[in-house]
């Protein structure tokens, strides 16, 4: 009786491991997220820019790691120093350098309106990433075409502007 209670016991563990491994899934994008989910997330940051909305952007701008936003408090932080120690980590910013990071971009893109191109996956890269390109009519007047957007997936499926050619805005000439 012993023995069948042990066995018993150990089918069902192995059951629980299967059945944790089988409801375990990790997200890939679909070709109407490729297009969908990264123009949604430029156009959010777009027009949190326009509004000042150095928050909003800052949870829309980030790494596959998570938005900008998330600084990690000092605990966080402590972490990410010990990671940067032995070169596996990016240094911990502040809430100020963030915001006025934030207000840096707000001022270089604000804008009368824009129009965002067709989204496309970019090829080669770690993560999941597209490319949006953007034209706009700068507040000042001037147009520019094709600013790209590099919008990234995070590890919770969140789409993230990476990175934004900024060059192409500041050597803009005028109308």
């Amino acid at each position: 009786m012993n023995g069948r209670l042990k066995i018993g016991v150990l089918g069902l563990g192995v059951m629980a491991l299967v059945l944790v491994q089988a409801c375990v899934t990790k997200t890939l994008a679909s070709p109407a997220d490729m297009s969908v989910g990264p123009a949604l997330s430029v156009e959010s940051f777009l027009r949190a820019t326009n509004a000042r909305d150095l928050d909003r952007m800052a949870r829309l701008f980030g790494t596959s790691d998570g938005p900008i936003a998330d600084t990690g408090g000092a605990f966080g932080c402590m972490f990410k120093r010990m990671g940067s120690w032995i070169a596996v980590s990016e240094r911990c910013r502040s809430r100020q350098e963030v915001e006025i990071q934030m207000n840096a971009i707000a001022l270089i893109l604000e804008h009368q309106e824009y129009e965002l191109g067709s989204g496309q996956r970019v090829p080669g890269r770690d993560y999941v990433t597209s490319l949006v390109p953007v034209g706009m009519v700068l507040a000042d007047g001037r147009q520019v075409t094709g600013v790209p957007f590099m919008v990234v997936q995070d590890g919770s499926g969140q789409w993230l502007i990476e990175e934004i050619g900024l060059d192409r805005v500041t050597t803009a000439r005028g109308p």
